[in-house]
């Protein structure tokens, strides 16, 4: 069927006997026509859901209000002089059930206040009857006047029905509208062009959102609105198939398009039933429930919504796709008067006005390579804007020739890596070549991945945006007016001597999700098969294959385990090996935590990993057959915090007094900064003053540090952690040191829960405040948690999982916590550990969207670790209780 073309219905749910009787017979008409598009609403719903092509549904539902908004008009205003008149998407033939009405009522001259009250009356019945109907009441001059202001107005009028009243009133506004003189063809088109880019803007440029806009986003149906209207004026005709009649679409193109629209309708037409009122956001309730009711099913490798989106991701792809080769198409026919000389760049290239044009159509039949060069070509003039429509036509049509004798030649290995290794242009080009199909033809294992989701809230894009967006990361390192954002990352950058491995790390790195088995180990595999088959030497490959492998080391070291801990970073530094692998992989590490969610990089992530890296490479240079003790370890930091307090005028004896309280754990969990800072607070006090709560930014680690000198008592951590939730506060770590004397000293890092760090002097002094109130609350059980969980997050049911494991050399045990996340875990978790008399050490707090992944540090009310299976299997039970089996 040809897109806006009116379809033959094949039924009518509204009868029209029910409207005779709202106009005759004295009957009420009111109920009789609310009850009659209830009806008919119904019935639409029952077509669909049993399978009714949603492209035949919309246009009934046209007749239907068509109908009774002249059933409306007879009985409001069947007198006056004017015309009414459907506009926009209404205007266009397209209803979905619950989108606008559009309305305007064109006055014949300006008398309007003579029947002002009947309109008003008219509409009010239009609403009553169940219509959400908007409406302008305007001359023939005034729609005139606001459309030569407004392109949106313009192109509303350009898509109008009469539906009732004056014919020639009518006729003299659609006459004016496609008058050449108004909105000129060029005007239009760059207007319109511009419209476009805002809105693309506005969506960060991307289709792939978690909770994407099928109507307004990139590839979505304003896209195609666009291309519509747009085609519609230049032809000077109804219906996109005018495209193809003009060799500006093939017809496999149309017909793509097409599908295209059918999907994204019945999508938009399912969640409007879903919703009850117009809703263009696939939310992620909304997602789950659709791909249910489109019949998509799980799988082991792949859940039922993520196959959903994924057709959703590629449909939009390939639309905006299409709306990028239509609009230069149009760009050349509407704006561009010769075509410019043709500068030849190589026998297969020519540059004519900043783009890429062959010179021979047959080119990739002929020479298939070309199809990897023309990237690389683009990469080396950076001044070209991009490759011809035309150019675009013919690679589409021949990336079938990308096959595994193309993958398998020398000479398009050669070009790969060539594309790699350029100074400049390299994340441009690859997501381009994703965008036209090329990265997923020659690289197979990427095609699957295109489009594919994560149902979850940590991952915020699409598999293969993420492996694009962190080349991008690593390639910004290389960049040197980017040093000052991250210095560390831009000095090792730029010093590799081979900054492709990299390159090749991270577009490997991910490469194998959704296919069942760890992701990392396939990706090694295919990793270092693609090496070397595209001549790297066999340390390079196997460089490459390590980084793939191991990509989650360094981020699950800093996130699951106590990187003060000596042992700790020696059995990393074991597992690294050699500085150059650990280079490379905190290069890859925080490239691909900033490309995996850009609310999850922050300045604590930033401290966590650079302290491992200086920890490890100080281990490496040591090494590693010599580690580091812990004597050693707490002798230095001592004296740089000695170092420290005597530029603040404190002498070493005042500073030794206060440090015969705290333990050796204490000294290793802390820096030199942090003890000075400790210190200072500590000096004087009495036990009179406890508590002491103090205070202040960490400009370093981008948060607050809260500490807290107390005595001890079993529920205080609870207690701290509900306050700081109530205020909207999210802990990112938590250090609880005892004291000699039953005394403590609890430190606390925390931020607000966008992410931003406390400034405000009043919050610090309610933070301050609560604090002191609750921990004078000794012994006291948490307070309970009112702030609930975000929308997003309650979407989502995470099971929760409770796990033991052992810390000899440490002595203590660890506990590891996966749950739901929501305001007050902390707290739940800290009332259970008291509960069952257990002592909090330390805690590694880890948020991964909408799931919490904490480690704790335990031991028994002795200091002892927990090696009674029974006390265990208690602390378990109070931790399921409270938090729930899933949440």
């Amino acid at each position: 069927m040809r897109l806006n073309a009116l379809p033959d219905v094949a039924f009518s749910p509204l009868d029209n006997a029910t409207l005779d009787q709202a106009l005759h017979n004295g009957s009420k008409p009111l109920p009789i026509l609310r009850q009659a598009l209830k009806a008919a609403d119904s019935a639409l719903q029952q077509q669909f859901n049993s399978g009714t092509a949603v492209d035949t549904l919309v246009k009934v539902r046209v007749g239907v209000v068509d109908a009774l908004i002249k059933c409306a008009y007879k009985l409001h205003l069947p007198e006056f002089n004017l015309s009414l008149v459907a506009v926009g998407g209404y205007g266009r033939g397209e209803l979905h059930p619950h989108s606008d009405v559009d309305l305007l009522i064109l006055l014949n001259g300006g008398h309007q206040e003579s029947f002002r009250h009947m309109i008003g009356n008219f509409i009010a019945f239009l609403w009553d009857i169940g219509l959400q109907a908007s409406h302008s009441v305007r001359t023939l001059e005034e729609c005139l006047a606001q459309a030569q202001m407004d392109v949106t107005v313009a192109t509303n009028l350009m898509e109008v029905r009469r539906l009732a009243g004056d014919e020639a009133l009518f006729a003299c506004l659609r006459q004016q509208m496609m008058s050449p003189t108004f909105w000129p063809m060029k005007q239009y088109f760059s207007a319109k062009r511009r419209e476009q880019q805002k809105r693309h803007t506005k969506y960060h440029d991307t289709a792939y959102r978690l909770e994407p806009n099928i109507k307004e986003g990139p590839g979505g149906l304003r896209d195609i609105q666009t291309i519509t209207w747009v085609a519609k004026r230049y032809f000077n005709t109804d219906t996109l198939y005018s495209l193809v009649e003009h060799d500006f679409l093939t017809e496999d193109e149309y017909q793509s398009l097409c599908r295209g629209q059918i999907f994204l309708w019945r999508i938009r037409f399912a969640l409007h039933l879903l919703h009850g009122r117009r809703e263009d956001r696939l939310l992620f309730d909304s997602q789950v429930k659709l791909a249910r009711q489109f019949g998509y099913h799980d799988a082991p490798q792949a859940l039922a919504v993520e196959k959903f989106m994924q057709d959703y991701y590629r449909t939009v792809k390939e639309l905006g796709l299409l709306n990028e080769m239509l609009l230069q198409l149009l760009e050349e026919a509407i704006l561009g008067t010769d075509l410019p000389s043709a500068t030849p760049l190589n026998d297969a290239f020519e540059e004519r006005g900043s783009f890429l044009y062959l010179h021979d159509p047959e080119l990739f039949v002929q020479h298939p390579a070309a199809m990897l060069e023309l990237f690389l070509i683009l990469e080396q003039r950076p001044h070209l804007k991009g490759i011809s429509a035309g150019t675009l036509r013919v690679l589409r049509g021949n990336l079938h020739r990308i096959n595994a004798a193309f993958r398998d030649d020398p000479v398009n290995h050669a070009l790969f890596m060539q594309i790699l290794r350029e100074p400049r242009g390299v994340t441009h080009e690859l997501r381009r070549m994703n965008r036209y199909g090329v990265l997923g033809q020659y690289l197979p294992a990427f095609g699957k991945i295109v489009g594919r989701m994560q149902y979850d809230l940590f991952h915020a894009y699409t598999v293969d945006e993420h492996i694009l967006f962190v080349i991008s990361n690593l390639r910004r390192f290389t960049l040197t007016h980017y040093d000052h954002e991250f210095p560390l990352c831009s000095r090792i950058m730029q010093a590799l001597p081979k900054p492709e491995l990299a390159y090749l790390g991270a577009l490997f790195h991910d490469i194998a999700k959704g296919r069942g088995g760890d992701h990392s180990t396939l990706g090694a595999e295919e990793a270092q098969a693609f090496c070397l088959r595209h001549g790297l030497s066999l340390y390079d490959a196997r460089l490459v294959a390590w980084l793939v492998q191991h990509h989650l080391l360094l981020s699950l070291t800093t996130q699951k385990k106590d990187i003060n801990d000596p042992q700790v970073v020696h059995a990393f530094a074991q597992q690294v090996g050699d500085q150059m692998h650990l280079d490379y992989l905190y290069l890859l590490t925080v490239a691909d935590i900033r490309g995996t969610n850009p609310d999850l990089w922050n300045s604590w992530k930033a401290s966590l990993c650079i302290k491992l890296y200086h920890n490890a490479s100080r281990a490496l240079l040591h090494g590693l057959e010599n580690p580091i003790d812990k004597e050693q370890l707490i002798h230095e930091i001592q004296e740089e915090a000695l170092i420290r307090l005597r530029e603040q005028g404190m002498e070493l004896p005042a500073a030794q007094e206060i440090w015969m309280a705290f333990s050796e754990e204490y000294f290793l969990h802390h820096s030199a900064e942090e003890i000075t800072w400790h210190t200072i607070c500590l000096a004087g006090r009495t036990s009179a003053g406890m508590p002491l709560v103090f205070l202040r930014q960490q400009a370093a680690h981008g948060g607050t540090s809260i500490c807290i000198h107390s005595i001890h008592d079993e529920f205080i951590f609870g207690r701290v952690t509900a306050a700081l939730a109530e205020l909207g506060l999210t802990v990112l770590d938590a250090r609880l040191m005892p004291m000699t004397g039953g005394e403590r000293l609890d430190t606390y890092v925390v931020l607000e829960d966008d992410g931003k760090p406390i400034l405000d002097t009043e919050r610090l002094n309610e933070i301050e405040q609560l604090l002191r109130r609750e921990i004078h609350r000794r012994n006291a059980l948490p307070a309970a948690i009112t702030r609930r969980a975000p929308r997003q997050v309650r979407m989502f049911t995470t099971p929760t999982r409770v796990q033991f494991a052992d810390d000899p050399i440490n002595e203590r045990t660890v506990l590891e916590i996966s749950a739901g996340d929501r305001p007050g875990l902390l707290s739940l978790i800290g009332h259970a550990l008291g509960r069952c008399a257990i002592r909090l050490q330390n805690a590694k707090i880890t948020t991964i969207g909408e799931r919490a992944e904490d480690v704790f540090f335990i031991t028994d009310a002795s200091d002892r670790p927990i090696n009674d299976p029974a006390v265990r299997e208690q602390l378990r039970t109070a931790l399921l209780a409270l938090l729930g089996e899933a949440a």
